[in-house]
């Protein structure tokens, strides 16, 4: 929450130094849909750049661990535990990428868990592109998060 000070100052880092030390546990999701076509060969042979998913969990967790550089005045955490999964919704032609986050810490994981999905996502667009650029990230959001003063929040 930010302080009045902070409203009054303009851009900062929220102060957390008064903030307990608690698990913090975030769940985020997103989608990449694909035309019928391409699902099919991305489920079959892959792509000629190598191991989809394996390529997009390790791309998740690097951004998990990295947002602190790419979200300005986000709180680097030492996470402890970030997850990656894929379920292939067929009849949806889409791959639903799901990342769980989880650390001990004076501030919440969201934007890891966030950011983990969308880079998960990109990794798959951008090894799929070859059979065609008609592909859509959507419904990027977050579903679980648990520690904290705020409480639980589930979508």
């Amino acid at each position: 929450m930010a302080t009045a000070k902070n409203k009054q100052s303009g851009a900062g880092m929220v102060d957390i130094s008064d903030k307990a030390v608690t698990k913090r546990r975030a769940v985020a999701e997103g989608t990449i849909s694909f035309r019928a076509r391409a699902f099919q060969t991305l489920i079959k042979q892959g792509s000629p750049k190598g191991d989809v998913f394996e390529t997009a969990k390790i791309a998740g967790i690097m951004a998990a661990k990295s947002t602190p550089s790419i979200i300005p005045l986000c709180h680097p955490l030492s996470l402890e535990k970030v997850r990656v999964s894929f379920q292939k919704l067929h009849s949806k032609k889409a791959i639903k990428v799901t990342a769980e986050v989880l650390c001990l810490a004076k501030t919440g994981v969201e934007m890891e868990a966030l950011s983990a999905v969308l880079a998960a996502c990109l990794t798959i667009y951008d090894m799929s592109k070859w059979m065609g650029q008609d592909m859509k990230i959507s419904q990027v959001r977050l579903i679980h998060k648990s520690g904290g003063q705020s409480g639980e929040f589930n979508r």
